[in-house]
């Protein structure tokens, strides 16, 4: 039996359980797990990051800049683009398949134990993402890494991840977003999200809505530990469009960092690399100390963030971007007019029922204004995507023009027609972007040649 199948196989089990959409607010399983598993959860120090957009990336350059100091890492991310094993990474790389498959096989009898206790006292057995969460603890454990960096998976107090304490809780952008799960505000939101503040830390956060600004505040002197925000303590001081990214001067908590080139677009990358240059100076000296600037320079030199804003073809360029609200739309779109040429655009659309998709498509519409005429509203092989018939619809009823909306139910069709379109630009200008959720980009990258994230 090949390793492929075995984690084919491993995942299939683990999709057998309830969805990652219907992760459950609780946390006294996976303190349980972490008890008869002996404690993973505490063998290696952590960086916990939560936030409402730019935490995998945040969470690349954190690792980036772990690995460049000599350390081994662990990269905790959701969620994976082609494979299961891109959620748990071993030093900037997705797990090798026969470790996955043998924790796996080691932890099972013990979640096992977790699964019949739970189901005595009449509560759901462990979740997908919930054995997924132990399933990373008990590798980093097992490798042994030096530092894991450990992304929540939704909301942050009773998020399968906040079993680990992290000794810096970093903190991206909060906006709205999973509402019907986390609240109606960015108040509401924030509180969730401060939850992975815990004694003996030391929060590192991006500028906040005020409202959220001030829950996280309260949180960090509630429990008695330094608090450093982008824009009081530390920022982006200057960037530049430069080819294939842009140069970065950054203001941490220790030193000025200058010109960085960053492989990535748009000024919220820029921004999630100040944070993760803060999160890093707190890691390492307590905010006190500052980074060896060429070991920084290093490390993002190598940094990538597949599926945010890539190019997987040129000829016409097709960008794909996992943007699923509105503010990451607004960012996707400030980007792409930033960073490249376009003279036109066409836009490939599929969105998630539970996600906003009126919003998404009003945002969409007034931040590409003139430069996007053509869209293509689509569907992802997830049960859970809206009809592209009924994307469309509303995208007519929202004034997008119905000579200017195409549907394609498929994927590659959608695809097709984009880059025909796209195509027909005289001037060789034309774009496609591929937006809207995880899902559509992720088939999206598969459908061009990008197999491995």
């Amino acid at each position: 039996m090949s390793d492929e199948f075995s984690v084919e196989s491993v995942y299939a089990e683990l999709l057998g359980r309830a969805p990652e959409n219907k992760m459950e607010p609780r946390l006294a399983p996976l303190f349980r797990a972490m008890d008869v598993l002996g404690e993973p959860n505490k063998a290696f120090p952590i960086i916990h990051i939560t936030g409402t957009n730019g935490k995998t990336s945040t969470a690349r350059m954190i690792e980036a800049g772990l690995r460049a100091h000599g350390l081994s890492t662990g990269r905790y991310t959701s969620p994976h683009l082609s494979k299961v094993t891109e959620r748990v990474s071993i030093d900037g790389e997705p797990v090798p398949d026969a470790t996955f498959v043998r924790i796996w096989d080691e932890i099972r009898p013990y979640l096992e134990i977790v699964d019949t206790e739970l189901v005595a006292d009449n509560q759901p057995k462990l979740t997908y993402f919930e054995c997924l969460t132990i399933l990373g603890f008990a590798v980093f454990a097992d490798q042994p890494v030096d530092v894991a960096v450990i992304e929540v998976g939704l909301g942050g107090i009773t998020d399968a991840t906040n079993v680990g304490d992290g000794q810096v809780s970093v903190i991206t952008p909060i906006s709205l977003d999973h509402t019907d799960l986390l609240g109606d505000t960015t108040e509401d939101i924030a509180y969730e999200k401060a939850g992975i503040i815990k004694p003996g830390g030391f929060l590192v956060s991006a500028a906040q809505p005020v409202d959220a600004a001030q829950v996280l505040l309260e949180k960090a002197r509630e429990v008695d530990v330094p608090f450093r925000f982008e824009g009081v303590e530390f920022g982006v001081e200057s960037r530049s469009v430069a080819v294939g990214g842009q140069v970065v001067t950054i203001q941490g908590l220790a030193g000025r960092y200058e010109d960085l080139l960053l492989p990535l677009h748009g000024a919220h990358q820029a921004e999630n690399a100040a944070v993760a240059v803060a999160a890093l100076e707190a890691f390492f000296g307590g905010g006190e100390k500052e980074l060896d600037a060429e070991v920084l320079k290093e490390a993002f030199g190598t940094v990538t963030s597949p599926g945010r804003l890539e190019v997987v073809r040129t000829a016409p360029t097709v960008v794909v971007d996992a943007a699923h609200n509105p503010d990451g739309i607004r960012v996707t779109a400030e980007a792409i007019q930033e960073a490249f040429t376009f003279s036109k655009l066409v836009v490939v659309v599929g969105v998630l029922r539970e996600k906003d998709a009126e919003e998404i498509l009003k945002t969409l519409k007034e931040s590409l204004g003139g430069l996007a005429e053509e869209f293509c509203f689509t569907q992802s092989n997830s049960a859970r995507a809206v009809p592209a018939a009924d994307l469309a619809e509303l995208a007519v009823d929202l004034g997008f023009g119905e000579e200017n909306v195409h549907i394609a139910e498929k994927l590659d069709d959608a695809i097709e027609w984009a880059v025909e379109r796209a195509e027909s630009n005289d001037d060789l200008a034309g774009g496609v972007l591929v937006t809207g959720s995880i899902t559509v980009v992720a088939e999206a990258r598969i459908l061009l040649g990008k197999a491995s994230a």
